[in-house]
């Protein structure tokens, strides 16, 4: 951690990505193979773990092949 106390904050861009293509989460759990329990707890934020293998599902089901449509890096501030 840097002398300012900020950190990396990873974010999965799921909403904006559903958003844009006029799909639900559950369609999105049918097309990756991922529970939609987890998928929602990725796009609210609630996890502090993100599997590459998610990502990777993620990607494969949506088409997509540059990572920075999936997530976004953002520092966050931490307590001094």
């Amino acid at each position: 951690m840097s002398a300012d106390h900020s950190e990396i904050k990873v974010e999965v861009l799921i909403n904006k990505l559903l958003a844009e293509r006029n799909m639900s989460l559950r369609e999105l759990a049918r097309l990756s193979g991922i529970e939609p329990s987890n998928l929602s707890n990725l796009a609210n934020g609630k996890r502090k773990r993100i599997y590459l293998e998610h990502i990777e599902r993620i990607a494969d089901a949506l088409e997509i092949d540059d990572i920075s449509k999936i997530l976004k890096l953002s520092k966050k501030q931490g307590k001094p």
